[in-house]
């Protein structure tokens, strides 16, 4: 059954059509057809239904870049939700905590979140299907209940949905940076100085290479991360050959930490993309063996999402989770704890 929603609009908003709308249907404005049920929607799914034309004003598709005026009829069709064709994968999780609106887990490493149309299998998701009967589908049919992701080779603490409502407020409190999240980083060499140091860039894909991200002059987007340095580890007389980190998100774009580190010459240990581990790089060869070994036997970067706190989306009360970090992760950290030099304190 479709669903339609219509919006007779009063005042000119001063926001681009897309945003308009979808506050619009927040707010409870306009009208739903009779035949169908109010629809959870993000601002993504407005989007791609403006692309496929379900979305006009005055019987016109509309562009998701235009502005809307005063008088103007706008209308949106909702077409009936197809059955997803993820299969549920019986794998064990690590939940960190569940309710009826959400679940918090301990994401390993080598552990993609979603499925693409790439990679049908073998997520996050497939196992949450397993695990999980009622996710929130404002995500769509592949990210059922994902609100942020974390790299498949980054382990740590992810929040999932499983109401809509749930689902819109986790948005909101990631759109307001009103979240606490803290990554463990094992990187090479160490900063300078102590305390924590702020990296306020723009980061967008590299020009040079579209896989990859770039800290940019122009372009892409804010990106903010603070560090601490824990401790380093290095041989008498020498400088540090690592260090390990607590990073601590402001915002939360892809491969920040990693584009961050990377840009004051600290890029992270065994990261396949910023950081590949070769015998000319002297970096790598600077490593005891015992090291070495150690950050070749990690599926990918250095990383772990340790720290994860933000409010309850509809309690409203405080949680905060703190994400043990996998087998890898601990035995590089054991590794490079033989050479362990001036601490900048434990956390």
């Amino acid at each position: 059954m479709t669903t339609s929603w219509s919006w007779k609009i009063i005042e000119s908003p001063s926001e681009r059509a897309d945003r308009a709308v979808l506050r619009a249907i927040e707010k409870g404005l306009g009208q739903w057809s009779e035949e169908g049920s109010p629809v959870a929607c993000s601002r993504s799914q407005i989007q791609r239904l403006i692309e496929e034309g379900r979305v006009t004003v005055d019987e016109t598709p509309l562009k998701a870049n235009a502005k809307l005026r005063a008088g103007s009829l706008v209308r949106v069709e909702f077409p009936p939700p197809r059955p997803t064709e993820i299969l549920a994968e019986d794998r064990p999780l690590d939940i960190l905590f569940q309710d009826e609106h959400i679940v918090v887990v301990n994401k390993p490493p080598g552990l993609t979140v979603h499925p693409s149309e790439t990679q049908a299998d073998g997520t996050l998701v497939n196992a949450l299907l397993h695990h999980i009967k009622d996710l929130s589908g404002i995500g769509g049919e592949l990210r059922p209940g994902i609100v942020h992701r974390i790299d498949k080779d980054t382990s740590g603490a992810l929040v999932i949905s499983k109401s809509d409502e749930a689902h819109r407020a986790l948005v909101k409190t990631f759109a307001e940076h009103a979240i606490e999240r803290v990554y463990w980083a094992l990187c090479y060499g160490a900063p300078a100085g102590s305390g924590r140091t702020t990296i306020d860039t723009r980061i967008g894909r590299n020009p040079a290479d579209r896989k990859k991200m770039a800290v940019l002059k122009l372009g892409g987007r804010r990106a903010v991360s603070h560090f601490e340095k824990l401790e380093e580890y290095g041989i008498a007389s020498r400088k540090p050959f690592a260090s390990w980190l607590a990073v601590t998100l402001e915002t939360g774009r892809t491969h920040q930490v990693r584009v961050h580190l990377t840009s004051i010459g600290h890029s992270l240990l065994s990261d396949p993309v910023y950081g590949t581990p070769t015998n000319t790089q002297a970096k790598w060869t600077a490593l005891p063996h015992v090291v070495q070994e150690a950050a070749r036997a990690l599926p990918g970067q250095a990383l772990h999402a340790r720290v994860l706190g933000f409010r309850h989306p509809i309690t409203g009360a405080p949680l905060r989770f703190e994400a043990e970090p996998p087998e890898g992760f601990v035995r590089l950290h054991s590794a490079l704890g033989e050479f362990r030099g001036e601490s900048a304190g434990p956390r």
